[in-house]
């Protein structure tokens, strides 16, 4: 069973949030633009890794599966809902930084 570990997932939106504010950890260079994409292509990639994992769990139990159980299945439906919304939080909040940047005036 393949879990996303939710702790590490926090403490990388975490990362991600402090280096889109400029805050610990962050620092100026072609360097951070490599890991914070890196680290945003890994958290869309884990969101995608755990939509198809539950849709496989849901899809084997609708079948008959006996090895897959109905709280499996609903957990990892609700974890897949959870990661999904805490991506688009985290792309609302940089869509906000973006513009909020656009619109300063130099």
């Amino acid at each position: 069973m393949n879990d996303i570990d939710v702790s590490q997932l926090l403490s990388q939106l975490r990362a991600a949030g402090n280096m889109a504010k400029g805050g610990a950890g962050a620092v100026s260079g072609e360097a951070d633009a490599a890991d914070f994409s890196a680290l945003l292509k890994n958290s869309i990639q884990q969101v995608s890794d755990t939509q198809r994992k539950a849709d496989n769990l849901a899809q084997a139990f609708e079948a008959g599966d006996p090895k897959v159980d109905l709280a499996e299945v609903m957990v990892a439906l609700q974890k897949a809902s959870l990661s999904f919304q805490a991506m688009t939080q985290v792309r609302n909040k940089l869509v906000s930084a973006y513009q909020d940047i656009m619109n300063m005036q130099v």
